[in-house]
């Protein structure tokens, strides 16, 4: 096996599958989703002046000197609701009982809040405080105006950008499908959670693993099986799964033991290996093929290292169908321990981070091995230990890739 550096495999793989088409969809359908095209303002918000607050629309020279000893008294000559139009315009010594979002008539230049005002009596307003003009109205276009460049390709639909969106009275949104992912576990020594186990046996984590990583990435788990370490078996399940998914998922059988034999059989079905190992630990044996028009990604079997795998070699190509492609946040800091590495392989070693009084960004590392489980639990990131160097102490500085708040940026078939 040749191994090749991180990068490039990175670079190869995402030739394994291109950005799907985009489809129109409903609002809610598409959270979590990415959008396929710029969306520019279609209308003003406010689309018109309207109130801030619940009270009295006046003109503003009519309350100078005003307060609660001298208030200035206005005729009430109106109420004006939020989506109603007013019924006349203010004149002098008038005022329109008005409240939040409603919108300012003609004459008025400015809202005097309920809570200054006194109503000495029916059709009467008494004002109890000065105003400038424009107080406590909102302007056509506050929030946005018609025209303004508002979400860029490559935007994640959230909760908030889709409520915006229904604010401009759209219903439906353009994105592109989420990638259809089948997984495949291989290995004689698994059996199913739910049932005995003898002590050499394993139960079969990563069918939930690597599909719940999957759906992290935005994509549809469309099967999850099971497979033996037989030729024949191993053929069936694949043929099946690959002809239902855009991206089919294997662990287990990825190394070059006897019983590893996913990437013979993939290569007897004609399958094209774009990666074929890379310079990683954990998740050296990774490879990733492609079988007709499906991408296949072949992980390995232990959980650690399938978990490190997929996240650098699978997720980009399940936000690349999606029309992305992801940006971590890097930090530069500084190791808590020491730790020994073969020198042509990058390790990503799961950690946390503590921020120091004095400025300095220190990562706690957690114990790493690919059969290990509870590295991930909890991890804020990977600390990244660079090729061409073997040994690592305490307060040496490098490179931190974080988990969390990525930028997602567009990408072109």
């Amino acid at each position: 096996m040749s191994l090749i550096p991180l990068p490039l495999a990175r670079k190869a793989a995402l030739d394994a599958l291109q950005p799907a088409p985009p489809e129109s969809v409903p609002l809610l359908e598409a959270l979590g989703r990415f959008l396929a095209r710029e969306v520019v303002a279609s209308r003003s918000l406010p689309g018109c002046p309207v109130s801030a607050m619940d009270g009295y629309a006046v003109r503003a020279e009519e309350t100078s000197g005003s307060n609660r000893d001298r208030p200035a008294r206005l005729r009430v000559v109106d109420a004006i609701y939020a989506g109603h139009l007013p019924s006349r315009t203010v004149r002098p010594g008038e005022a329109s009982r008005i409240f939040t979002g409603a919108p300012l008539p003609e004459g008025a230049n400015a809202v005097v809040r309920q809570e200054a005002t006194v109503v000495p009596g029916e059709g009467l307003v008494d004002i109890c405080v000065a105003v400038p003009p424009g107080k406590d109205i909102r302007p056509v276009g506050e929030d946005l105006l018609a025209g303004t460049p508002l979400l860029r390709a490559g935007q994640r639909l959230e909760s908030s950008v889709l409520g915006l969106l229904a604010s401009l009275g759209d219903t439906h949104v353009l994105v592109r499908p989420p990638p259809r992912v089948a997984v495949l576990a291989t290995g004689d020594e698994l059996v199913p959670p739910g049932t005995p186990a003898l002590p050499h046996q394993v139960y079969e984590s990563n069918l939930v693993l690597v599909g719940a990583m999957a759906r992290e990435a935005g994509a549809r788990v469309v099967a999850l099986e099971r497979a033996r370490d037989e030729d024949r078996e191993l053929r069936a399940a694949l043929e099946r799964l690959a002809g239902g998914a855009d991206v089919l998922v294997t662990t287990g059988g990825a190394s070059v033991g006897d019983k590893d034999r996913v990437k013979r059989v993939l290569a007897g079905m004609g399958a094209t290996f774009l990666v074929d190992g890379v310079a990683i630990k954990p998740g050296k044996p990774v490879a990733v093929a492609r079988l007709g028009t499906t991408a296949v990604v072949v992980l390995p079997g232990t959980p650690g290292a399938a978990t490190v795998a997929f996240d650098q070699l699978a997720r980009p190509l399940l936000l690349r169908h999606q029309g992305v492609t992801e940006e971590r946040q890097r930090l530069r800091v500084r190791l808590d321990d020491r730790r020994d590495k073969q020198a042509g392989l990058t390790y990503l070693i799961s950690a946390t981070l503590e921020f120091r009084e004095d400025g300095q960004v220190w990562t706690r590392l957690r114990q790493q091995g690919g059969g290990h489980m509870l590295q991930n639990i909890g991890a804020e990131g990977y600390a990244v230990l660079p090729p061409g160097r073997a040994d690592f102490g305490p307060g040496d500085t490098v490179d931190f890739e974080r988990f969390d708040h990525p930028r997602y940026l567009p990408v072109e078939p």
